[in-house]
């Protein structure tokens, strides 16, 4: 049960934040959107560093393993197969008029779910492969480490959810439709997560490997999506503070709770 609740911990608080479209008459900020991505990105690095990388390196010495060979290969697998979904999937960023991937005659509001639930992959990989580690046994990881990250990503997911749902209402688009193509965007989390899980079960030994893919995966997001978007135009310093504000609140959650 307390797996379950983990599970879906970060798919409510895409859904809280998609939730906003029905309290906010305009649209977003441009000052509160690029602080809002930031610190999605502050909280993405804090987590891939603190509840992957490391436990990681970690455990791949308890294996007897070179400590930082698993490290390496899965971080640079994890960049690739964020590279390649990008590469393939049509989809459009925020603040942007050219969409990516492969060219498709898809409506920019569907484009733009594409691209959040593009980066939603790696978050829910993360979450399913360090309750993977708990569900294994391994000393470094335990329930209230897997939850801290939960509840990190979930506060993340948090503006990612208002980031998706206020733009396509003010597209013209139905506050309920709105909220619900909003919550959708997260809904692959628990999906990759569970996938993650019934991967690790299977072999034991890769768990090394899958912390340090997601933690390429979600840093490529940041490198890729998160940083470029909070850093365009003016007030690029409020994306910098709040990449502060979510990387040292993920290391307290993680430290603290793990």
């Amino acid at each position: 049960m307390e797996i379950l609740v983990g599970l879906l911990i970060p798919f409510l608080g895409t859904t809280l934040g998609a939730g906003m479209v029905f309290f906010m008459k305009n649209q977003m900020n441009t000052k509160v959107q690029k602080l809002l991505l930031g610190f999605a990105s502050g909280v993405m690095i804090s987590a891939s560093i603190w509840s992957l990388m490391i436990p990681s390196l970690d455990m791949a010495k308890e294996q007897g393993e070179i400590s930082w060979l698993p490290a390496a290969i899965g971080f640079i697998l994890g960049i690739i197969f964020l590279l390649v979904l990008d590469k393939i999937t049509p989809h459009l960023h925020l603040n942007s008029e050219k969409p990516e991937g492969i060219k498709a005659k898809l409506k920019n509001s569907t484009m733009l779910i594409l691209a959040v639930t593009l980066h939603n992959i790696p978050e829910g990989m993360a979450v399913g492969v360090v309750f993977a580690g708990m569900l294994v046994g391994n000393v470094g990881m335990s329930l209230a480490g897997a939850i801290a990250l939960a509840i990190g990503i979930a506060i993340q997911n948090f503006p990612e959810g208002a980031i998706i749902s206020m733009p396509l209402r003010a597209e013209g688009m139905s506050k309920g439709k709105a909220f619900l193509y909003g919550t959708l965007s997260g809904i692959v989390e628990p999906i990759s997560a569970v996938i993650t899980i019934l991967l690790t079960g299977l072999v034991v030994p890769i768990l090394p490997y899958l912390l340090s893919f997601a933690a390429g995966a979600m840093i490529y997001v940041v490198v890729e999506e998160l940083i470029p978007e909070a850093q365009a135009g003016e007030h690029s310093d409020i994306g910098t503070i709040g990449v502060a504000i979510g990387f040292v609140l993920m290391m307290i959650l993680d430290v603290a709770l793990g």
